[in-house]
This record gives structure tokens, C-alpha cells and sequence, in this order.
């Protein structure tokens, strides 16, 4: 009887390794099926078919937030818990891995984005001819920008607005969105008769309608933009995953689709 007592008692010690083990295992399972990417404001919908395509190729969720790439910025400095950045500015990825926030070597360039001026359908002026000059007409009260203070589409709009030679007849119009998609958001309600946005968004369902010049390249430096696997990211197998889809050539074709340039070589 004394000697089966022992016996009784080890059993549920032995069992409870196997099975800490396997919570274990299924905790990083879970991890690895789901990724948090923070990207670019003029990505968001680009992204969508991003997102929904890898999700169903691999079945890792991609849990999306927009917004200014410079704010993101600060935010991967301060800790903000994302796994992967794509910025509409190669800067700041660059910056982040120097700074050992992104992982070595993951960083690469995934598109140059384009800028336009863009007002809706309904405008009465006639934006597609009249390029530059239209911003100068009196019945375009504001001109959206995202703000250049943190928002690589602002810069370029400002500095294309300087090489156009009308940057101090039309900056009193100004008013700055928090990002690119913000900005679009403006002349889409009437806040604002025109705006500088991306390509990308005036490309997007919501927008297509509308009239569009886009702004010459040589207008602005290259809105070169990259992408960085992010150092403190919960999922890395799945990140370094979404960056090679993003690379593929199914990738780029949703970027293509969008109005990005895809460099060459990548």
C-alpha cells in the first residue's frame, strides 16, 4: 500500500512538462500566424490587397495601421509595437536600422510614389489641362498638402510647388493634413477646392473619378520608399514572409496597379 503512494503523486509532475511545452509551442504558433505592419498613409489601399492576398496564400493575419510615416517614426523609437514599417520615406527606415531599432540587412525599397493635383468630378475647373495654373485660380480657396513637417508627400508637394515658381502666390491657401490620406480626405469633403496627394490614393475607387494632372517627377526629388523588418517585432518569420510577398511578382503588380513605380531591381 505505502509503496504505490509515490507512484500516484509523480504522475501529474511528469505530464505537466510535456504540456507546458505544448502551450508553449501553440503560444509562438499564434504569434507567427498574425504580423502588425505600420505603413505609409498612401498605401492604404494598396495594402488591402496586399494584406488580403498573403492572408490567403499563408493564412497569417496582417493586422494594418495608416498614417504618417513620420510619426511612425517616433512612435518605433518610443517602443510602439509593430513588426514591420513601410514608409513613404526610405529615410526614416534607414535611420531605424542605424539606430538598431530594425533588423540588419531587411531593409529594402519597395516603390517611388508619384504626386497630383486632384479635385472631384464636380469641380468646375478644368485640372487635367490647366496643370499648375489651376491652383492659381480664385475659385481654389485651399490646396490640401499633407503636412511636410513629417510627411514625405508634403515635402514633395512643397518642393514642387517652389520649382514651379508659384510656392508664395498659393501658400496662404495651404492647409495641411496629418498624413497624405488626411489631405485627400479634404478635398473629398469640400474643405478644400484642390489638393497635392499621392498618386495612389486618386487612383483609389473612391477617388478614380475625379480630375487629376500628375506633377512631372522631375518636379521633386524621388519619393523613394522602404520597408524594414522592425528589431523588437513578435513575428519575424511571418514580417520577413510579408516582405517577400510585397517583393514578388504578385506584390508588385498590386503596387503597379496603384499607381507605384516599382524599381527595377528589387
Amino acid at each position: 500500500m505505502t509503496h504505490g503512494r509515490p507512484r500516484l503523486r509523480a504522475r501529474p509532475v511528469l505530464c505537466a512538462i510535456p504540456l507546458a511545452l505544448l502551450l508553449a509551442s501553440l503560444n509562438l504558433h499564434a504569434q507567427e500566424r498574425k504580423i502588425r505592419v505600420a505603413a505609409a498613409a498612401d498605401l492604404r489601399i494598396a495594402m488591402e490587397e496586399l494584406s488580403k492576398q498573403f492572408e490567403t496564400k499563408t493564412g497569417t493575419k496582417v493586422d494594418v495601421t495608416t498614417g504618417s510615416s513620420g510619426n511612425f517614426f517616433a512612435q518605433i523609437q518610443n517602443g510602439a509595437p509593430f513588426d514591420v514599417f513601410f514608409s513613404a520615406d526610405i529615410e526614416y527606415p534607414r535611420k531605424l536600422e542605424a539606430a538598431g531599432f530594425a533588423e540588419p540587412g531587411a531593409l529594402f525599397e519597395y516603390a517611388v510614389g508619384r504626386i497630383v493635383i486632384w479635385a472631384p468630378a464636380e469641380s468646375p475647373i478644368d485640372i487635367a489641362n490647366r496643370g499648375w495654373d489651376a491652383l492659381l485660380d480664385a475659385r481654389v480657396q485651399r490646396i490640401a498638402i499633407a503636412n511636410p513637417a513629417h510627411a514625405p508627400y508634403g515635402r514633395a508637394a512643397v518642393s514642387a510647388l517652389q520649382r514651379a515658381g508659384i510656392y508664395e502666390r498659393v501658400k496662404a491657401k495651404l492647409v495641411y493634413g496629418e498624413n497624405i490620406s488626411q489631405a485627400a480626405q479634404f478635398v473629398q469633403s469640400g474643405n478644400a477646392q484642390a489638393g497635392i496627394i499621392a498618386g495612389s490614393l486618386a487612383l483609389s475607387p473612391e477617388m478614380k473619378a475625379g480630375k487629376m494632372w500628375e506633377i512631372p517627377a522631375e518636379m521633386h526629388s524621388p519619393i523613394e520608399q522602404g520597408a524594414v523588418v522592425l528589431k523588437k517585432a513578435g513575428s519575424k518569420i511571418g514580417a520577413r514572409a510579408f516582405l517577400d510577398f510585397v517583393k514578388s511578382a504578385e506584390g508588385r503588380a498590386i503596387l503597379e496597379k496603384f499607381g507605384f513605380t516599382v524599381p527595377a531591381s528589387k
